[in-house]
């Protein structure tokens, strides 16, 4: 294993300023991406009046692959870009992106514009997320680093909760778009306060600046932990999206009554963002504790058995449906911030912004594929919840790899 080490340089910026805006754009991604989930129903019979299930499953699945698409691009070209041209200067372009697109979403009246705002939008959080586990990786200080991006992945199921509140206090589904107005402003502040980290500056110092990143990810070492971290992340994240998109939509069909469910939409969503808070904040002390594979195997086995119990065991909305929400997000959030600390931390600086943007991505583009079928999924299984039970599969899939993976040493 070839380790590049870092001298400890003191950056210009002082870290928790690093640290701050990273966490308002990182909170701002789980609220964008969440949002439109809650609002799915409103918007869909707004834009196309009344719709069946079915369609309902259609519409929606196409307008969650694309953003799906679009992170995944954003994700590994903001990735490739942090790496060449700068990671502040990648990031700021990236928050810029999701929050114009964003802010712009309540204005269309054709669902074919919105799905392509949503591809934009959805661009740019792939790339935020990158850029600001790295960056955050690379400003804070080694003893506790891993807490710190623990608590950074943190942000996004705040965002989560974030988007259901703005959904029980926002009743039209338009002006809550507005909100993207506020990571425009927080990048306009990074564009005068962040500068870049001495790790990336003086990566030119290095004898592995003469090849491509992508060459060098090709290496056998760095190849085998890209494999790793494709497959482990991706099959966490089908899972996740999966259910992050249809629960709200699974709880509303839970109500015969199509006026009522608003309510419960919201306090779901809040509750599988808090979940994922809990669990994202004590990521980095289990991964401390016991390792990264075992914190890992427990998220993956957690987050089916709860599935399990949520989605085949309720048939009628009644109080304990938040309870296991609960609990599935805890899973959740332990295993996002393990693996946001883990994935950047395999790969030398010269290539970490590349290799964290496949990592984070890959699994993408079969999440976003296979979302466009939720729709036949839901007919052919009898139901939302059913059909999201199909994808927790997944979980059993990364718990597998997981187990038969060497525990791994990251390179920082």
């Amino acid at each position: 294993m070839q380790t590049i080490t870092i001298a400890p340089e003191k950056s210009v910026v002082d870290h928790r300023v690093v640290f701050f805006i990273c966490v308002i754009c990182y909170l701002f991604c789980g609220l964008v991406s969440t949002l439109m989930s809650v609002y799915l129903p409103v918007v869909v019979r707004d834009l196309l009046g009344n719709v069946t299930e079915k369609q309902m499953g259609e519409v929606g699945a196409y307008i969650g692959s694309m953003y799906l698409y679009g992170w995944t691009l954003g994700g590994i070209i903001f990735g490739l870009l942090g790496d060449r041209i700068g990671r502040i200067k990648s990031f700021i372009a990236a928050v810029a992106l999701y929050a114009v697109f964003t802010s712009i979403t309540g204005f269309t009246s054709q669902w074919l514009v919105l799905v392509a705002y949503r591809f934009m939008a959805g661009f740019g959080v792939g790339g935020v997320l990158v850029l600001a586990t790295i960056i955050v990786s690379e400003a804070w200080p080694q003893k506790s680093r891993s807490i710190a991006i623990g608590v950074l992945a943190v942000m996004f199921p705040v965002g989560i909760v974030c988007a259901g509140i703005v959904n029980n206090t926002i009743p039209e589904w338009r002006n809550a778009f507005l909100v993207g107005i506020i990571p425009l402003f927080t990048a306009l502040a990074a564009l005068f306060l962040l500068k870049e980290s001495p790790q990336w500056g003086n990566r030119h110092s290095t004898q592995l600046e003469a090849q491509s990143s992508l060459q060098l990810l090709n290496q056998p070492l760095h190849r085998k932990n890209l494999f790793v971290g494709v497959v482990i992340f991706g099959a966490m994240l089908i899972g996740l999206w999966a259910i992050f998109s249809w629960l709200p939509t699974w709880v509303q069909s839970l109500f015969t009554n199509p006026s009522l469910g608003q309510k419960e939409r919201g306090i779901t969503m809040m509750l599988l963002g808090s979940g994922g808070i809990i669990g994202g904040g004590f990521s980095g002390f289990m991964s401390n504790r016991l390792g990264y594979k075992k914190t890992i195997l427990l998220a993956f086995a957690g987050s089916f058995g709860m599935c399990f119990i949520l989605f085949s065991t309720n048939a009628i909305f009644t109080p304990i449906i938040y309870v296991e929400t609960a609990l599935l997000a805890l899973f959740f959030g332990i295993s996002q911030g393990t693996l946001s600390a883990y994935l950047p931390a395999l790969f030398p600086v010269r290539i970490r912004g590349t290799a964290t943007g496949f990592c984070f991505n890959i699994g993408r583009l079969a999440t976003a594929t296979v979302v466009f079928f939720v729709g036949t999924l839901v007919t052919l299984f009898g139901g939302y919840g059913h059909a999201v039970l199909a994808f927790s599969v997944t979980f059993l899939i990364g718990f597998i790899f997981t187990f038969l993976a060497k525990e791994a040493k990251p390179t920082i």
